[in-house]
This record gives C-alpha cells, structure tokens and sequence, in this order.
C-alpha cells in the first residue's frame, strides 16, 4: 500500500503561483507512475499531470504553466502552478498506480485549490 499526503493549497489571484506537495509513503518502490488529478463539482476528475516511466505527461490546459517535478529521495511529488487562472479553481488530488499484478491505485485527500478573478 501507499499513503498520499498533500499539501500547499489555498487562495490565490489570478495571475499568481501556488506550489503542491505531495509525499508518499509505504510501498513506495513498487510506484509505476504518481501526478495530479483535480475535480469541480459535478464534473469527472480529470488529468492534471503525471510522471511516467520517466515521461512528463500535461493536460493541454495546464501546458507552459504547470510543472510536475519529483524528489525520490524525498518521496515527494510537486505541482508547480503558474499564471493561475480561475478555471483553475478545483480539489487537486495526488494519484499514484504501482507495478503489478496488481495494478493497484491510490489517491490523496485532496487539497482544495482557489483562483480568484
């Protein structure tokens, strides 16, 4: 198993930066890829960005704004988020799926990001 944690939500301008965590413990070798999701009410979650087999993958809404980065030796995964814009405005979750059979996945808590126009 893994356990998620996020961190560094909150209220921003538009215009402005906002950086999440997340760490990750547990089975922590066994992690095939790890990124961010994040949801609106009443709408499916959607990508955000992962990072696979080495690969940085973005939704077309976040590209040239949006960094995924990671620290192994942390266990740490971030989201760098600038030129924040409303439509941002979302629970951003941090996802993981390991190496399998099975394939197993894991979500965050989530953690509620605002922009303000």
């Amino acid at each position: 198993q893994v356990q998620l944690v996020e961190s560094g939500g909150g209220l921003v301008q538009a215009g402005g930066s906002l950086r999440l965590s997340c760490a990750a413990s547990g089975s922590t070798f066994n992690i095939d890829a790890i990124g961010w999701y994040r949801q609106v009410p009443g709408k499916q979650r959607e990508l955000v960005a992962r990072i696979m087999s080495g690969r940085n993958t973005y939704a077309d809404s976040v590209k040239d704004r949006f960094t995924i980065s990671r620290d192994n030796a942390k266990n740490t995964v971030y989201l760098q988020m600038n030129s924040l814009k409303p439509e941002d405005t979302a629970v951003y979750y941090c996802w993981t799926i390991l190496t399998g059979p099975p394939r197993s996945q894991y979500w965050g808590q989530g953690t509620q990001v605002t922009v303000s126009s």
